[in-house]
């Protein structure tokens, strides 16, 4: 089991990384690493201890005031990435 992800407002950014991601774990896998699972960090904004709120790790955008969630298009991408079951360019 592996999980990452990456704190940024740009969401653009956060589907290349994860993409970039997935190809580094395909390319172990093709090397025969046992990967039985992957985990991106994170679902929803959390907090963190040392930078609270600021930090936006979510595949979901969650308005510390209305508390809305609403899913980011990278939430979408990996979605349709896991129903197609393969990792394309």
């Amino acid at each position: 089991m592996t999980e990452n992800g990456i704190a940024t407002t740009d969401d653009t950014r956060r589907s290349d990384y994860t993409r970039t991601a997935l190809h580094g774990l395909r390319a172990a896998m093709d090397d025969g690493i046992d990967v039985r699972g992957y985990i991106h960090w994170s679902l929803l904004d959390n907090f963190e201890w040392v930078a609270g709120y600021k930090p936006t790790f979510g595949l979901v955008a969650v308005d510390r005031h209305t508390f809305a969630r609403t899913p980011e298009p990278s939430a979408h991408w990996l979605g349709a990435l896991a129903r197609a079951g393969h990792l394309t360019s």
